[in-house]
């Protein structure tokens, strides 16, 4: 993350997390049924969604294990840093759209979404598919997308082609991928990837906690980097902000650990509400020594970095204010 230079992430550079094994794309995946509480189930084919009208999303993607190897005490999981984050540009057909055609039930309450890739897990028997669901409000939301596009080309084959769901703000383990079945049920989805992963749990004896949904308001410091050598001079201090409630509304920046903060230039984008801000500080070093350099980003919904991030058990929602290291000489 810290040398991407502007808003889009390229193929290549996209991050990859997976539960399972890449599955075969069969003839099959270019279906997509809808089934479950509605008047009328249907199965969409691959080119019935590209022939309906399209929505254009760029939206970033956040692992919600992004920042996990920076909790302390440390917790099991992949030891991301700042790399499990990107931002591109999703062609597709608002959820929606396939609802109203089918038709919803009073009975509603959640939509399921299952992806082709399977396997098993270590803490219970039998095989699972990789399935979420949404509440049937963020289902309806007109920017929920099944996505068939990735910045101009069919998504990437690692990134969920042929069909992939996408749900802005939320973290990227809500955007199943390689999506093989829609489901509207009349109850709370109990899937594992629900209710036992992606969950706060506070403390290590708890067996129930908070469901992991928006991203929480957060920022990367791209330069300059950590524990790097600078000389005395003006330097320009960029970075990245997000967040998946509102906007970021401001950036701000400490060069002495904390003790005062300034406001850094913010570069939204308001043509695309979930893209990240860049922002940026001109930094005045001119005394040699070692600095703290701080930068905590705030929201339209009142949000703000903390200080510490709030510890669980699974790693998930780290967002303390981004902290580097840096020797001017």
């Amino acid at each position: 993350m810290h040398f991407i230079k502007n808003h889009i992430t390229p193929d290549h550079l996209m991050y990859r997390r997976n539960h399972f094994a890449y599955q075969y794309v069969s003839k099959k995946a270019f279906a997509l049924p809808v089934v479950g509480e509605v008047h009328q189930p249907a199965v969409f084919q691959y080119h019935d969604l590209l022939s309906l009208p399209a929505k254009t999303l760029q939206v970033v993607l956040e692992c919600a294990g992004n920042k996990r190897s920076y909790f302390e005490p440390k917790v099991f999981g992949e030891q991301w840093k700042e790399g499990a984050i990107s931002e591109g540009v999703w062609q597709g057909v608002p959820l929606r759209s396939l609802l109203a055609f089918t038709g919803v039930k009073k009975t509603a309450v959640e939509v399921v979404f299952d992806g082709y890739d399977f396997g098993t897990r270590t803490n219970m028997k039998g095989h699972f598919l990789y399935a979420r669901s949404l509440p049937l409000e963020k289902a309806l939301h007109p920017d929920t997308i099944i996505a068939y596009a990735y910045n101009g080309k069919p998504i990437p084959y690692k990134h969920g082609y042929p069909l992939r769901l996408i749900v802005p703000q939320w973290y990227a383990m809500a955007s199943v991928k390689w999506l093989q079945k829609i489901t509207v049920i009349d109850h709370t989805f109990q899937g594992p990837f629900q209710t036992v992963d992606y969950v706060y749990y506070p403390d290590e004896e708890s067996d129930s906690g908070t469901p992991v949904t928006h991203m929480r308001v957060n920022s990367i410091i791209q330069y300059p980097l950590d524990w790097g050598r600078v000389n005395t001079g003006v330097h320009r201090i960029h970075g990245l902000a997000w967040s998946g409630i509102g906007a970021v509304t401001a950036a701000e920046i400490s060069v002495n650990g904390g003790h005062s903060w300034h406001t850094a230039s913010l570069q939204s984008t308001p043509e695309h509400p979930y893209g990240w801000s860049v922002w940026s500080y001109a930094w005045h070093a001119t005394q040699t020594g070692v600095y703290k350099i701080m930068s905590r980003a705030l929201d339209s919904a009142g949000n703000a970095q903390p200080l510490e991030a709030h510890w669980n058990t699974k790693g998930y929602g780290y967002n303390a204010v981004a902290t580097v290291n840096v020797k001017v000489q």
